[in-house]
C-alpha cells in the first residue's frame, strides 16, 4: 500500500546551517569546505574526510559527536543512525518531523556532499572478490537517496564537478539553496546510485555465473562524451561508459581528431568488431559505411589488405571507417590518407603513422591496446516503445562451427578458405546479407534487403562496378565463394549467385526448401556448405 502524502509545500529557498561531508574524491574538497565555513556553515565529516578538513585548520565535527556512537566495524557503521537520517529526512515544516527532532535532539542537515566508494575503479583494475566487495558503498548511497528524496529541504552534491554551481548559489541567496538547483542536484543525485547499483549488480552476473536475464534487469552508464547531435541534427546525444572494457570505439584512445559523433562511434564499433574476427596473424582490413562493410580484405601486409579492400567498393569507401587488426604502419597510413576518410581505428599505431596523420588533424585516430574477442560473452540492448530487448552477443565464430558440404562436389581447399573467410564477413554485414569474396577479399556485398536475391543481386552489380573502376573486363565474382548469413528460403538467392559466377556457397540451412536449393546447386555444379549456424543483423 502506498504511504500517503501530507501535501506540504516545500520553501524556494533553505539557509544552509549545518553540512555533512564524506568522499571518497577528494578533489576540490578544501577549497569547497573554506568556502561552506565563510558562510558560517557548520561542517561534519566522516574517518578520512573530516581529517583531511582538519589537517586544513576548518572546524569540523566528526561523525560521532552527532551520533553519539563510534565508527564500528572498519568504518562499514558510521552514518547509518537515528541522528543522520533524522537530520537528513525530516521535514522541516511538518510539525510532527519537527516535534521528533526535539524529542530526539536531532539537528537538520541542510547539505550532503558525499561521492561513493570506488567500486567502478576497483572492477577496473582487477580486484579480487573480497576487496570489490568491500568496495561496495552502503552508507553512501542510503544518505544521498535519504537527502534527495527530501529535496525539499536538503541538497545533495554527488560530484566535485557541482561545487562551482552550489557555491554561486550560496553567494547568490546569501547561504541558501534554492528549490529548483535541490531538484536538479536531487536528479543527478538518484541518476548517480542507480548508476552505480547496476553496475554492482552486473559484476555480480560475472561473479556467479548467472546468465544476465533476471526478473529485473539494471542498466547504468558514466557520461563519457557530450555530442554536437545524434544520428540526424534535430537529435541530441552522449556516450555513457558502462564499465565494460571490451576493446572498441568507446573504450579506444582518441589519438587526434574530432570530437567523435553519435555515427562515427557506431560505424567505428562496427568496423572494429568486424575486423577483430581476425587473427593478427594475418593482416586484415576492413572499411565500414553506415555500420555495414563496404570492403573486408586479408593481405601480405596491412597496405595490400587495405588495398584489396578498397578495391571492393570505391565508392562507398570514400568517407568510411577503415578499421585494422594489427599495428597501423606508415605504409598503410599514407594509402588511407590518399582517400577521405573518417575514422581510423588499430589496436596500435606506429610513431611513423601517427606522424603522417599529424598532417590531417581533422581525422579521428583511435588506438584501442588490443583487438574485441569475437567469441567473449556479452550483451547487446536495442530499445523499444515501453522497453528493451537484451540479448547475448553473437559470439559464435564459424572457426568453431561444424561444417558440412552437402552437395555432389565438395569445395576445394581455397574455396573453402574463402567460403569461411566469407561467412566471417557476413556475420557483420545488416540482413538480409550475401558477401561474394574471392581470395581473401570482398568481391560484392549486399547490405539489409527485404530480399536476398535483392541482396544477391545488389553484391553482384556492385562487384560489376568494382571491375569497371579498376579497369577489369571480368567482374570479381566470377570464381567467387558466397556467403549467406540465413538459408536460401528458395533456390533464386543460390541461382543468382550462380550467374554472378560464384562457385561454392555457404549458408546456413534449416530451410523447408532445403532439398530444391541443395539441388539447384548440384545442377550448377556448385560446392555448397551448410553452417548450422545463422547471423540475422538487424
Amino acid at each position: 500500500m502506498a504511504i500517503a502524502s501530507k501535501n506540504i509545500t516545500p520553501p524556494d529557498r533553505v539557509e544552509v546551517k549545518r553540512a555533512l561531508l564524506s568522499v571518497s574524491d577528494k578533489t576540490g574538497l578544501i577549497d569547497f569546505a573554506k568556502a561552506l565555513v565563510s558562510h558560517g556553515i557548520e561542517l561534519v565529516s566522516t574517518g578520512g574526510t573530516r581529517k583531511a578538513i582538519a589537517d586544513a585548520g576548518l572546524p569540523v565535527l566528526d561523525i560521532s559527536e552527532v551520533t553519539g556512537f563510534p565508527e564500528i566495524m572498519d568504518g562499514r557503521v558510521k552514518t547509518l543512525h537515528p541522528s543522520v537520517h533524522g537530520g537528513l529526512l525530516a521535514v522541516r515544516n511538518d510539525p510532527d518531523h519537527v516535534a521528533a527532532m526535539e524529542e530526539h535532539n536531532i539537528v537538520g542537515i541542510d547539505l550532503v556532499v558525499v561521492n561513493l566508494y570506488p567500486f567502478e575503479e576497483v572492477v577496473a583494475r582487477g580486484e579480487d572478490e573480497a576487496t570489490t566487495i568491500e568496495n561496495i558503498d552502503i552508507g553512501g548511497p542510503a544518505m544521498v537517496r535519504a537527502s534527495a528524496k527530501n529535496h525539499g529541504h536538503v541538497a545533495i552534491v554527488t560530484d566535485a564537478g557541482d561545487y562551482d554551481e552550489v557555491l554561486a548559489a550560496l553567494n547568490a541567496n546569501n547561504g541558501a539553496t534554492d528549490l529548483a538547483l535541490r531538484k536538479q542536484l536531487a536528479l543527478r543525485a538518484f541518476r548517480r546510485t542507480a548508476s552505480y547499483d547496476a553496475m554492482i549488480a552486473n559484476w555480480m552476473v560475472g561473479v556467479i555465473d548467472d546468465d544476465g536475464f533476471g526478473r529485473h534487469d539494471a542498466l547504468g552508464g558514466t557520461l563519457a562524451l557530450s555530442m554536437r547531435y545524434g544520428e540526424n541534427p534535430h537529435q541530441n546525444a552522449s556516450l555513457y561508459l558502462t564499465g565494460d572494457k571490451r576493446p572498441g570505439a568507446a573504450t579506444a584512445k582518441l589519438i587526434q581528431g574530432k570530437a567523435l559523433s553519435y555515427n562515427n562511434i557506431n560505424d567505428t564499433d562496427a568496423a572494429f568488431e568486424l575486423v577483430s574476427e581476425f587473427s593478427s596473424d594475418k593482416p586484415a582490413v576492413a572499411i565500414i559505411k553506415h555500420a555495414n562493410p563496404c570492403g573486408v580484405a586479408t593481405g601480405d601486409s596491412l597496405l595490400d589488405a587495405y588495398g584489396r579492400a578498397f578495391d571492393c567498393d570505391r565508392t562507398s569507401a570514400f568517407g568510411g571507417i577503415v578499421a585494422l587488426n594489427q599495428t597501423l604502419d606508415a605504409e598503410a597510413a599514407e594509402a588511407i590518407l590518399g582517400v577521405f576518410t573518417e575514422v581510423v581505428i588499430a589496436p596500435s599505431i606506429s610513431q611513423e603513422a601517427r606522424e603522417l596523420f599529424e598532417k590531417k588533424p581533422n581525422i579521428r585516430l583511435l588506438e584501442t591496446g588490443m583487438l574485441a574477442d569475437p567469441r567473449a560473452a556479452g550483451f547487446t540492448l536495442k530499445t523499444i516503445a515501453g522497453g528493451y530487448l537484451k540479448q547475448n552477443r553473437d559470439a559464435a565464430v564459424v572457426d568453431d562451427m561444424d561444417l558440412r558440404c552437402v552437395t555432389k562436389r565438395e569445395p576445394t581447399p581455397q574455396e573453402m578458405a574463402d567460403l569461411i573467410f566469407a561467412f566471417r564477413v557476413a556475420k557483420h554485414v545488416k540482413s538480409n546479407a550475401i558477401v561474394y569474396a574471392r581470395d581473401g577479399a570482398t568481391v560484392g556485398i549486399g547490405a539489409g534487403q527485404m530480399s536476398r536475391v535483392d541482396s544477391s543481386r545488389i553484391a553482384a552489380r556492385k562487384a560489376i562496378d568494382a571491375a569497371e573502376a579498376m579497369g577489369i573486363d571480368e567482374p570479381m565474382t566470377k570464381g567467387s565463394a558466397v556467403a549467406s548469413d540465413a538459408f536460401f528460403p528458395f533456390a533464386d538467392g543460390l541461382l543468382a549467385a550462380a550467374s554472378a559466377g560464384a562457385t561454392c556457397v555457404i549458408q546456413p540451412g534449416g530451410s523447408m526448401r532445403d532439398d530444391d536449393v541443395i539441388a539447384a546447386a548440384d545442377e550448377h555444379n556448385i560446392a555448397m556448405v551448410l553452417t548450422g549456424n545463422r547471423h540475422f543483423r538487424h
